[in-house]
């Protein structure tokens, strides 16, 4: 579950929506990989993804108009 300060962390100039789904995306991607290769993780796939973003492996990116 993200908590008030791991959202301010990670915010930046994006909207507390924007990294919601970004975080969730990230841990259903180390979910699946982990699935696929048959890991065991002892750590649950949201702080996992809320720690890449936090130590910059992870950005996200905003989303451009078609019409740019």
């Amino acid at each position: 579950m993200l908590r008030p300060t791991d959202i301010e962390q990670i915010k930046g100039n994006n909207s507390r929506y924007a990294v919601v789904i970004a975080v969730a995306k990230r841990a259903r991607q180390i979910a699946d990989e982990a699935e696929e290769k048959n890991i065991i993780l002892t750590e649950k796939p949201v702080s996992l993804a809320i720690n890449d973003f936090r130590n910059g492996e992870y950005a996200i990116l905003p989303v451009r108009d078609e019409n740019e």
